[in-house]
């Protein structure tokens, strides 16, 4: 099959939020209008240098970004493209990129785990197909408590061929930022490694108080990422209605009507926002209250505001059936294979975390093929975001009570003393895989570990 190559043509300018946009810009490959395409090599380069963020008017912080932009540039492809990214390290410290859900080879996982660091002035090339549509994330996997922080994450959208029609795409990147008194990007607190950092400004696409506009009867598609260290969001839009159409790994069986919807750090979720009647009103674009940990009182906070413009007619079709899930688990009691415990112990610096009594675990291998089972058990009183590298779950079990999955995770939020049942098989791709605590302090802190995959 002849392979075309297309170069992603990077933004100057804080990257726009509506894929239609984007397109225009050739910033992303040219929407196909058949069911037939030949994939495309997609290349991008994503230099890492310190940089200026303005992250509100007149409010500019030294920060570290990919191509100078906080967050990095959207990278728009299709299922099928090979990504080739060239990563040039112009930082003072060693950093690698993480593509935060995807399937692909051990080899490109972008962790230390499985490849060098990139040091300082030197470059490294990823290569891998995207197998699958959906929304992902890129962003360091070296330092992350620093590095990410300061700004190194951006968003990877991977089209499928019968995708459902909306009048807007749009990519809506949430982060915090925590500012020290002379309105620095804060050092990592003691208090952080056990709590996690929650920052002082919120931010979509590394700008705080943000509006949007959708046209009255109108109905668009968001695909939203939690980028944030440690902090939970309990989205809202002031209590109206909104549909689910995707998780970590694409589009759910069938949308879902929902007022609010829980996005744990690493999360992403797709939903079909409107159609609104009421020209003029402005929507909250807020998180409700979610007490993660008995350390911290909670409160509701405003993300942005959505406002309902002059109406448009729409194009809009959201079939019934998005996707098939098959289960990988038939119903009936369920027999783990593996036990994760996630765990903690005070020490003379604060707080370890621990993965099944220690920091870093090393744990047993997984052979290809094989039905895994997964008992995630959360010992702790605190909410923890279990992530999984390389491959997509399904949630079978709460507290032992069996669900019926509807959609494929690679994240999924474990709440304080609960037992969360994951089941997944690994494909042939061997190599060495990481799982973690999302909380970025966490993962940093020891509650991490490793497998090898083999043959």
């Amino acid at each position: 099959m002849k392979t075309a190559c297309h170069q992603v043509a990077l933004p100057t300018a804080p990257a726009t939020t509506d894929l239609a946009s984007l397109y225009a810009a050739r910033s992303g490959p040219t929407p196909s209008t058949t069911t037939t395409r030949e994939p495309q090599e997609v290349h991008v380069t994503l230099e890492a240098r310190e940089t200026q963020w303005e992250f509100a008017p007149g409010r500019t912080v030294t920060a570290w970004g990919y191509q100078g932009l906080v967050p990095g540039p959207v990278i728009v492809a299709y299922v099928g493209d090979t990504l080739v990214v060239h990563l040039k390290n112009d930082l003072p410290e060693p950093t690698v990129i993480h593509w935060h859900g995807l399937r692909l080879p051990a080899s490109m996982d972008g962790t230390e785990s499985v490849q060098l660091l990139v040091q300082p002035g030197e470059t490294f090339e990823y290569r891998f197909v995207l197998p699958d549509a959906g929304t992902f994330w890129y962003h360091s996997h070296a330092n992350e408590t620093v590095q990410i922080e300061r700004g190194l994450y951006g968003a990877l959208i991977v089209l499928g061929p019968d995708e459902p029609t909306f009048d807007a795409d749009r990519v809506l990147v949430l982060d915090d930022l925590k500012l020290d008194r002379k309105g620095r990007i804060a050092k990592t607190a003691l208090f952080d490694r056990h709590s996690g950092r929650e920052g002082q400004v919120l931010m979509i696409n590394g700008r705080a108080d943000q509006a949007f506009e959708i046209a009255a009867g109108q109905i668009e598609r968001w695909r939203i990422v939690n980028a944030c260290s440690a902090r939970y969001v309990r989205l809202s839009f002031g209590g109206r209605p909104f549909r689910i159409i995707g998780a970590d790994g694409g589009l759910r069986e069938s949308a879902m009507t929902v007022t609010e919807t829980l996005l744990t750090p690493g999360d992403r979720v797709e939903i079909a926002v409107g159609p609104f009647e009421d020209e003029g009103a402005e929507i909250a674009i807020e998180s409700l209250k979610y007490r993660r940990t008995m350390m911290k009182w909670p409160r509701r906070v405003q993300w942005g505001t959505l406002r309902v413009g002059p109406r448009a007619p729409s194009v809009a079709s959201i079939p019934a059936t998005l996707a098939t899930v098959v289960p990988l688990v038939p119903p009936g009691p369920a027999t783990p294979n593996r036990i994760v415990r996630l765990g903690a112990r005070m020490t003379f610096h604060g707080h370890d975390w621990l993965i099944n009594d220690e920091t870093h675990h090393h744990d047993a291998p997984v052979k290809v093929g094989e039905l895994q089972i997964w008992n995630i058990v959360n010992e702790t009183g605190m909410d923890h975001p279990f992530h999984l590298h390389g491959f997509f779950f399904q949630v079978i079990a709460l507290d032992g009570v069996r669900t019926e999955p509807t959609s494929w995770e690679d994240t999924v939020n474990v709440v304080g003393k609960q037992t969360v049942t994951i089941a997944f098989r690994a494909d042939d791709r061997p190599g060495t895989w990481m799982y973690h605590c999302h909380i970025l302090e966490h993962h940093a802190a020891g509650m991490m570990g490793h497998f090898e995959v083999v043959r």
